[in-house]
């Protein structure tokens, strides 16, 4: 019996959806963080569902659980802007430059200095986080993972003969003064949005206050 050999042509396409990167993640997460926002300072978080936040962003259901364990970590992406933010200006501390100075002249509640719609959206889940209990969790939650970083950069001021327990405090500190200048930036700028005045004070009231943090670094 004779051989046959069978040319198979080439191959078929592959299938189904291409694969998503990193980045289209990222982007989508932070789309649905900003539907749901917007839903739960409309209707509250116990009268939101999930798949009212899923219907909103355009994703399925499967999509949404994938991303976020619970409805209420749908904020996560919002708030971590608002830590970024922060982060990002001080890992960019130039030397010799005065912690006052730098962050008067580049910190923004949210990362893309353009990006007013989500520095207004990073502010509204702030002070949802303060009548919704979950909410408040996934807040203190990236707060004390965002200490870290702040370590990581006094650390770097202070030289190798800091005392650890001393930096770390001073960067819970730091921590601590952030959470509570931003609650006040919350406050100050409801039902009225981010203006470029609200904006001066806050860098203002938060440079002051972490000029004492920083003082002997």
């Amino acid at each position: 019996m004779e051989d046959v050999t069978v040319d198979s042509g080439p191959m078929a396409p592959r299938r189904g959806r291409p694969p998503v990167s990193d980045r289209q993640r990222q982007r989508q997460r932070l789309e649905i963080s900003r539907h749901a926002v917007r839903l739960f300072a409309a209707h509250g978080v116990a009268a939101t569902s999930g798949e009212q936040i899923a219907r909103a962003a355009g994703v399925s259901e499967r999509t949404l659980w994938r991303y976020f364990p619970t409805k209420e970590s749908c904020v996560e992406p919002l708030l971590t802007q608002s830590v970024a933010a922060f982060r990002t200006v001080l890992h960019a501390w130039p030397p010799g430059v005065d912690l006052t100075e730098h962050l008067r002249a580049a910190y923004r509640p949210a990362p893309d200095a353009s990006a007013d719609g989500d520095a207004e959206a990073v502010l509204t889940v702030i002070r949802l986080t303060h009548d919704e209990p979950a909410l408040r969790a996934v807040y203190l939650v990236l707060r004390e993972r965002a200490e870290d970083a702040f370590v990581e950069v006094l650390a770097g001021r202070a030289g190798g003969e800091a005392d650890p327990l001393d930096v770390r405090m001073r960067a819970a500190t730091m921590s601590a003064v952030l959470k509570v200048a931003t609650d006040d930036l919350a406050r100050a700028v409801a039902g009225e949005g981010v203006t470029p005045e609200a904006l001066r004070r806050h860098r203002e009231q938060l440079a002051d206050a972490l000029s004492l943090v920083s003082r002997g670094l």
